[in-house]
């Protein structure tokens, strides 16, 4: 096979090495591919491994040979995938690779905003513990988890992997899902419920027409004041303009977020710089380990596609039907 990597640095910056790809055929790697560049450089590709890169009927033009493509991530929604289904090329998603890593980073998110570590560190670095009065000077609010209500907005795996970390705290968990799912860990709740009733939020659904800005200045109103929101899902599920706009009007308490409708970040984004607001850069994915699993999954996912029974398969290709 002749595998092409369109943007292979959205996945290793020199820290994880593609070689076990080798193993399948020939590799072509690109850092990155402007849209411009892509029709060309995947033209004679049998398969395109890919993160970020829109593949759809125009960049897909010239790629006759193109048989199977392979996402470093769970979401395609950059992939056409009604094309390939005409075309006959087989897609597949790498799903369940980062539970663990974005469970982890949203928890990450909520104690570094309950417990201030990072402010109280600054504080002590500039000198200021040590022109202190008592042995514990309270610079910012501290809380406890244990008694507080998470929301949790979409109840897939990962959503169920936050719910199973905010029971170990003693938390009490809500969490909305399409499926009204309740379990040991959580229980269901509508959205308005999941509102006004949550002492944080936290958001692990797809981007899709119904979650596509859910939360707008509506749902931030509706939120309970001084609460918090946490988003390591899609940008795209929150209004950026109302999310600044709830912050500094004090209706909630902080925001820790991950990822923007936009990213790289854009110049004029709504939320850098708000009080109380931290953001990271789309992180919550990328452990090393969790990068060794997901190149993991996508050599199988080549594998078993050699082998003629394809995993983790999102479209419906013509030669499958």
């Amino acid at each position: 096979m002749k595998i092409v990597l369109t943007d292979a640095k959205t996945v290793t910056q020199g820290d994880l090495s593609l070689e076990p790809l080798k193993e399948f055929g020939e590799l072509e790697i690109y850092g990155l591919s402007s849209y411009e560049q892509i029709a060309e450089r995947i033209k004679d590709a049998d398969a395109v491994i890919c993160n970020k890169t829109p593949l759809n009927s125009e960049t897909l033009r010239l790629a006759k040979n193109l048989k199977l493509i392979l996402l470093w991530a769970t979401g395609y929604n950059n992939i056409d995938t009604d094309y390939c289904n005409k075309q006959g090329i087989t897609v597949c998603n790498a799903g369940s690779y980062s539970t663990n890593a974005v469970a982890q980073h949203t928890f990450a998110l909520i104690l570094e905003l309950i417990n201030n570590v990072g402010n109280y560190n600054a504080f002590v670095q500039q000198g200021n513990w040590q022109k202190s009065d008592t042995f514990s000077p309270f610079a910012f609010p501290l809380n406890e988890l244990a008694g507080k209500t998470l929301g949790i907005y979409g109840y897939g795996t990962i959503g169920k992997a936050v719910a199973k970390i905010a029971n170990a705290f003693n938390m009490k968990v809500l969490a909305y899902s399409r499926s009204k799912r309740s379990d040991e860990y959580a229980e269901y709740a509508d959205f308005d419920k999941l509102l006004e009733n949550s002492d944080i939020i936290s958001v692990h659904c797809p981007l899709n027409k119904e979650s596509l800005h859910i939360f707008d200045k509506t749902a931030f109103s509706k939120m309970k004041k001084g609460s918090y929101f946490i988003n390591t899902a899609r940008g795209g599920v929150m209004v950026e303009e109302d999310l600044k706009n709830a912050l500094e009007n004090r209706q909630l308490a902080g925001a820790g977020i991950d990822v923007l409708e936009e990213e790289p970040m854009a110049k004029d984004c709504k939320i850098i710089g708000i009080k109380n607001c931290i953001i990271t850069p789309h992180v919550a994915w990328a452990p090393m380990e969790t990068r060794i699993r997901l190149r993991g999954i996508v050599c199988h996912n080549i594998r078993s596609f050699l082998d003629g029974a394809p995993q983790n398969v999102v479209n419906k290709p013509l030669h499958q039907e």
